[in-house]
């Protein structure tokens, strides 16, 4: 039956071919289509059939199956790509320094500084006219003690930079990261016990009012970063029954203990380690590296205290757990690449070891890919004027 599908350039006029043919005894069906044509046929060579005779008709593997066919012009990938990055997606971080007449540029994270005061305006301007709809404002106090009573101080550093920059640009949306660690003297995320270790309970008395002063002072959403047991709670009965139901709490779920935050800790100035009576890590508070399921766990009880919100960090190390939190939870996921993965990019690209864009592109891509709706980016403004007008960074 086979010959019954021959094409029509697959036969050719042979009257010694037929005779030959009838010779070797056709089929009444063969014969039949010989004599319907008028003049005598034979066969030819077409690989096309033969490869197609070869074929199963249906298949669920190679060859049938060849999944490079959705990849072969830009206009197809394009059309089955899964995720993009957008201008909307990105949040910057922003360093504001007091009590200095320039900006700073911080050594170990190319590209960044502390602004001033006054050059923060145009710093938020620029970040609004690239596109960007958020960042979030970090402190570095020259007014520490021992609880971090300025960023408690309704005319503190914490209050006037959230102030300026909601000013500067009523239209974004200004975060702002309440903890005490840029505010405290020994650098830990709240006062000590008598131990040395961080007092849990005082701690989120105190972040209650630190998040407080940050919504009258203008902030949009509100982002505890302390890692301390019930904190989320505290803040958002705070703000329920002062008139700040509506701002909603973007909490730090999963923020583990990790290396990749020194250069932060540089801008910050809040390394620890400076003094021998204090601890010199964050482990009592912040998450074990190996901890997976705690982290879901601890993420999870933030959504019961009431978060908005959930956030990983660092982020490309522990993309396992932002892909459970995208299972586990339907609330937005905010994912921060944090000051060392940052710095990685742009010195290896320094070296020559990487191209600093590609390599950027790519890692916000990952958590895009992993389940991540909003990402906090040091690179977000260079990101959003390349995806914007087309600028190389």
């Amino acid at each position: 039956m086979n010959n019954l599908l021959l094409p029509k350039n697959g036969i050719t006029r042979n009257n010694k071919g037929l005779n030959k043919a009838m010779d070797m005894g056709d089929s009444d069906i063969i014969k039949q289509i010989k004599d319907s044509m008028g003049e005598p046929a034979t066969e030819v060579q077409n690989p096309h059939f033969d490869q197609m005779k070869l074929k199963s008709l249906s298949s669920d593997a190679f060859p049938h199956v060849r999944m490079r066919r959705l990849r072969k012009t830009e206009s197809l990938r394009a059309m089955v790509r899964e995720n993009s990055i957008s201008a909307n997606d990105l949040i910057v971080p922003v360093f504001v320094e007091e009590n200095i007449d320039e900006r700073v540029a911080i050594a170990s994270m190319p590209g960044v500084f502390r602004e001033t005061e006054k050059t923060l305006v145009k710093r938020i301007k620029d970040i609004a006219a690239s596109g960007v709809k958020s960042v979030m404002v970090f402190g570095v106090s020259h007014n520490k003690d021992s609880i971090g009573s300025d960023s408690m101080n309704p005319n503190g550093l914490l209050a006037r930079m959230i102030s300026t920059a909601k000013n500067a640009a009523p239209e974004l949306s200004i975060i702002a990261d309440v903890c005490f660690c840029e505010y405290t003297d020994h650098g830990h995320c709240g006062p000590l016990c008598q131990h040395g270790d961080v007092d849990n309970d005082r701690t989120i008395e105190n972040i209650a009012m630190q998040a407080l002063v940050a919504c009258e002072a203008g902030a949009d959403i509100i982002a505890p970063s302390g890692m301390m047991d019930g904190q989320v709670s505290a803040i958002r009965h705070t703000l329920d029954v002062t008139g700040f139901s509506d701002v909603p709490i973007m909490a730090y779920a999963a923020k583990f203990a990790s290396c990749f935050y020194g250069p932060f800790r540089d801008a910050a100035g809040c390394a620890l380690g400076k003094n021998a009576t204090v601890r010199s890590d964050r482990k009592s508070y912040q998450l074990d590296p190996a901890n997976g399921r705690q982290a879901i766990r601890d993420a999870l009880l933030d959504v019961q205290e009431g978060a908005d919100i959930l956030m990983v960090k660092p982020g490309l190390a522990y993309l396992d757990i932002l892909q459970t939190l995208r299972v586990k939870t339907d609330l937005p996921l905010a994912v921060y690449q944090v000051s060392g993965e940052y710095a990685m990019m742009r010195f290896a690209a320094q070296a020559g070891a990487l191209n600093y864009q590609d390599a950027m592109l790519e890692s916000l891509m990952a958590f895009k890919r992993a389940g991540a709706d909003m990402i906090l980016t040091y690179a977000g403004e260079d990101v959003a004027n390349f995806l914007n007008k087309g600028q190389p960074f």
